[in-house]
């Protein structure tokens, strides 16, 4: 029989919950949760909930109140909700008297009891890092295609299952943030990101898997064993947003007008009340409307500032939300209705995919063009009073307006509801659990069937138009 080596037993000590050297109790006093909440009004309140289904939890089974952090409230730096800047303030503020952070999405629902068992089971004074485990079934851009030889041999957490680490590897990861840097400068997919930080090229620890983090479709955190479970949602706050309330400008070229433009009229252009094709000629058989600006191959910045007047200069439309899409977005324009009845059109509000650029070091966050961007006209109002503008006409669009709205103090919210790229670049359990809102590239995929079986509302299905499972997409 092939003995064990000190290698492997170390590896089994980090993979296997069971092990550890002591049992205690954990209290809630031991526990710091980290709402990774959002400055926008609808999402502040939605942490606030959680944080006061927390506190009320914790009366419940006669416990102190818990320390529960609002991100997004730690400091003014908005960058805060890539976690690992924010590491530094969290460990110094509560690892004196505290041994866990865990991490919580808006949506997460916690059940307090059977987290304080399920923490109890780890050694305190060892490095954890606890979550529930997703892997890719193939290499992703998302990803930057890490792990491409075997993607499947990579974990990291479904935030929204909720996550933890334990204050030993909290601390020695602060003190890492601050003389290295991840790799890439850009924050794309958070929760694999962190993943492999922390996993530091194999001297670090990999991955717990915690069966009691639950993300199964219609868990709750009352039944069974669950120590979280999650809201399976697109959040309605009220009647949808009217068709004529949002505005939609397609940005388009010459060279896409016979294979893109095709694809959106035959699949969401019906369900806009308001749109404009914008390109680098006059067609009138689209129609499209020339800005006078040339095109460009990539950036597309001079052409977006173009869109942003013209919707500001109210000689268009007077509709309170912009949505910019590209001509190979595919979105569903009814879900975006619903999404947008929880946001205040009088409010400065950005809403889309968050992306990062820079953020270890003072950078930025910006809405992903591909997912599609939203505004609200005063969000314009405010991007083009500030004096914000391209300094070259190339300039990714995109960045330049996250960099004008964190110049201005205006926040970028994030929706998990679009996407950047295709269907099959995501995680199969992720979008299960959606009602997603948008999805980009038509690479490698039939653009029609991936609308039809995505994005499309049940009565815009055509009998026999798909082919495809959800599995083979």
């Amino acid at each position: 029989m092939r003995r064990s080596t000190c290698r492997e037993t170390k590896k089994q000590e980090r993979s296997d919950p069971r092990v550890f050297d002591q049992f205690t109790a954990t209290e809630v006093r031991d526990v710091v949760f980290v709402i990774q909440s959002q400055k926008n009004t609808y999402h502040s309140h939605r942490a606030e909930q959680r944080r006061t289904e927390l506190l009320h939890q914790a009366q419940i089974l006669n416990q102190s109140s818990p320390d529960v952090v609002l991100l997004h409230k730690l400091s003014d730096y908005d960058g805060n909700w890539s976690v690992l800047p924010a590491l530094p303030s969290l460990v110094s503020q509560y690892c004196r008297t505290s041994s866990w952070f865990v991490f919580l999405e808006e949506e997460t629902n916690v059940n307090l009891h059977n987290l304080l068992v399920v923490l109890s089971k780890f050694n305190t004074q060892k490095e954890w890092f606890l979550g529930k485990p997703l892997h890719d079934d193939e290499p992703t851009i998302i990803h930057h295609y890490a792990f491409s030889e075997d993607p499947y041999s990579f974990s990291y957490p479904d935030f929204m299952a909720g996550w933890a680490l334990s204050c030993p590897l909290a601390k020695r990861t602060a003190e890492r943030v601050n003389y290295e840097p991840p790799k890439s400068d850009f924050t794309i997919d958070l929760q694999h990101e962190i993943a492999l930080y922390i996993w530091e090229e194999g001297k670090g620890p990999a991955l717990t898997a915690v069966n009691e983090f639950c993300s199964e479709l219609n868990s709750s955190p009352s039944m069974g064993e669950c120590a979280t479970a999650i809201n399976i949602y697109l959040p309605v706050c009220g009647n949808p947003v009217q068709k004529e309330d949002i505005f939609v400008a397609i940005k388009t070229c010459h060279r896409f007008h016979g294979d893109r433009v095709p694809i959106v009229k035959q699949t969401w252009e019906k369900d806009a009340a308001s749109l404009e094709y914008y390109s680098d000629i006059t067609d009138p058989y689209i129609p499209t409307v020339h800005l006078g600006i040339p095109n460009t191959e990539r950036g597309h910045c001079a052409k977006t500032f173009a869109i942003l007047r013209r919707f500001a200069s109210g000689a268009v439309t007077q509709a309170p939300w912009l949505l910019i899409v590209d001509d190979d977005t595919l979105i569903s324009l009814t879900r975006l209705r619903g999404l947008l009845s929880c946001y205040d059109p009088n409010e400065a509000v950005s809403v889309g995919e968050r992306y990062g650029y820079g953020l270890s070091s003072d950078g930025y966050s910006y809405i992903t063009g591909g997912g599609g961007m939203v505004f609200s006209r005063v969000a314009v109002q405010n991007i083009l009073a500030g004096g914000c503008g391209c300094r070259i006409s190339d300039a990714p669009d995109d960045m330049v307006l996250g960099m004008c709205l964190t110049t201005l103090g205006l926040p970028v919210t994030h929706s998990p509801l679009f996407h950047q790229a295709r269907p099959h670049d995501y995680v199969k359990e992720l979008l299960v659990r959606q009602s997603p809102i948008s999805f980009h590239k038509h690479w490698n995929i039939n653009p029609v069937a991936v609308y039809q079986h995505w994005l499309a509302e049940p009565n815009h299905n055509r009998p026999g138009s798909l082919t495809k499972t959800r599995e083979e997409l």
